[in-house]
């Protein structure tokens, strides 16, 4: 069992370089009662997702936000490459990541690409035309760094009384799992919707499973999903997540009720949104809710039973996601299965958080990971 201590990269941030935006650090416009603006760029194989923030309080206000579904990941596990159509999709939704961050003149930003962007063959050249046409820099980080920072980004939502957790992120790409041990069981503050402090953890071990939403999604379909597909879905997490299982001995400790589980990702946020009957999605009702596992299977019910345009008519999924949720549904079905921890805390928080945390300098060393 791997037992080391995991510190985050300290990622330098950047000034940001586009001929938008200042570099004197003038945060005069929206930089908040601190003077300083900064900003976090996550581009997922499904999502871009930026944040702009200015530090408070031991943790930050949000001053900016910005989420679109681009499908950068589209096509490559068939091509293994990036498709003209997905790249051009992907730079115009960075063209509005870089003229908000010139708008509040963000101080320092990093940027940075996971699944799709580490398996293309032309990534380099995508990154050089993002450079040219938007004047970002992005780096791409490995799936280690990839899940600290959704482990730093989510762990103010630990609850108090659990020695460890099991943390999992569904991605277009890759689903990333961790187990870790909370080393401040007896933090007083408790868990809000506006970002805190963080606890300090110890991540004991991690996995990055290259199948996500995307991929699984373009192997199986998007529409009606038999039984047996959905099944074969949940098979591909077998031997990962048993060797993951085998190695740490998670299952002893949900036994005893040492455990308890937190997901974050599009999948995880959709069901909360279902079970809870929202007319539109609302992150104030969702982040740090709680589900337990039977109504994690009546939603996956409810949605297995649709088709594309029944899921598109759900006010929390939406044309753009109807073909993807069910592959969503199925790694969490493999997980609820491998580790009957029985209820499940909902994050709409990760990598961007993650990345906020460590700008700053707030939660101590390592963006709360000790």
């Amino acid at each position: 069992m791997m037992t080391e201590r995991i510190k985050l990269r300290r990622g330098p941030g950047r000034r940001v370089g586009s001929g938008r935006a200042r570099r004197d650090g003038n945060t005069s416009n929206g930089g908040g009662p601190q003077g300083k603006a900064y900003a976090a760029l996550d581009l997922g194989t499904n999502n871009c997702r930026l944040l702009v923030a200015t530090p408070e309080a031991g943790g930050f206000r949000v001053l900016d936000a910005f989420s679109r579904i681009v499908r950068l990941g589209e096509g490559l596990d068939r091509e293994g490459r990036l498709t003209e159509a997905a790249i051009e999709r992907t730079i115009s939704a960075l063209r509005v990541c870089a003229t908000k961050m010139a708008k509040r003149r963000v101080l320092r930003a990093r940027n940075v690409a996971t699944e799709a962007c580490r398996r293309a063959a032309n990534c380099a050249q995508f990154l050089e035309r993002v450079r040219t046409e938007t004047g970002l820099e992005v780096e791409i980080i490995s799936p280690r760094e990839e899940a600290g920072l959704a482990l730093a980004g989510c762990s103010p939502l630990m609850v108090d009384g659990f020695r460890y957790g099991l943390v999992f992120d569904i991605g277009g790409g890759s689903t990333e799992i961790m187990w870790v041990e909370r080393l401040d069981a007896d933090v007083s503050a408790p868990a809000r919707n506006d970002v805190v402090r963080p606890p300090r953890l110890r991540l004991i071990d991690s996995v990055s499973i290259p199948l996500g939403v995307v991929s699984l999604a373009e192997r199986h379909g998007g529409d009606r999903i038999s039984d047996l597909d959905y099944e074969a879905m949940i098979a591909l997490f077998r031997d990962p997540v048993g060797a993951f299982e085998a190695r740490n001995e998670i299952c002893e400790h949900v036994r005893h009720g040492e455990a308890q589980m937190l997901g974050t990702s599009g999948t995880v946020t959709t069901l909360a949104g279902i079970h809870l009957k929202l007319p539109v999605y609302d992150r104030k009702s969702v982040d740090g809710c709680f589900l337990d596992f039977d109504d994690i299977a009546n939603v996956i019910r409810h949605l297995r039973s649709l088709d594309f345009a029944g899921r598109a008519m759900e006010p929390c999924i939406g044309e753009a996601r109807a073909d993807l949720v069910i592959a969503g549904c199925a790694i969490l079905d493999a997980m609820c299965r491998a580790w009957p921890v029985g209820r499940l805390r909902v994050a709409d928080r990760g990598v961007r958080e993650g990345i906020l945390f460590d700008l700053m300098g707030l939660g101590g060393s390592c963006a709360g990971v000790a």
